[in-house]
């Protein structure tokens, strides 16, 4: 029972892990006219931030990790915000008439977010990673080992 109610909060708070953002990164789905509005700032937010909560308590960051940890909320964080601006603008954009080449230029920009945010993520990962204890880093391992490209599936 614990391990699906960790299930389940892992899915609710840490779907889209790298930064925050890539898992909820606009498509194409999101300039169709029926796409669903872009979540206000605040609730998107409140989810970043409930993602690395989440992620801090299962990895018992200690008062010594703390530094590298910041690094790695703050590259959520930013990641975050600027998946919103993409958001916001895919919403913007819902049911005006989009060429060929727009909606390639919009997905361009889609797939180099992803690729900034990986990296941005990436490089703040790895330092907190090197600091982890061997418990720590089976858990991070776990919490990762079902997360595949830009979608959060999260195995706890």
């Amino acid at each position: 029972m614990l391990s699906q109610s960790r299930t389940i909060l892992a899915a609710a708070l840490a779907v889209g892990l790298v930064g925050g953002g890539i898992a909820m990164m606009p498509s194409f789905a999101a300039t169709a006219p029926d796409a669903p509005p872009a979540q206000p700032m605040h609730v998107h937010h409140s989810h970043t931030e409930g993602r690395i909560a989440f992620l801090k308590a299962e990895l018992k960051i200690t008062d010594a990790q703390m530094p590298a940890w910041n690094a790695l909320a703050d590259a959520m964080r930013a990641n975050s915000r600027e998946t919103e601006q993409l958001r916001k603008q895919a919403f913007e954009a819902r049911g005006k008439p989009m060429s060929a080449v727009d909606r390639l230029d919009m997905r361009e920009r889609m797939l180099q977010n992803a690729v900034a945010h990986t990296s941005r993520f990436d490089a703040a990962f790895k330092p907190l990673y090197a600091a982890l204890s061997p418990e720590q880093k089976q858990v991070a391992d776990e919490l990762f080992a079902g997360h595949h490209g830009h979608h959060g599936h999260w195995r706890r």
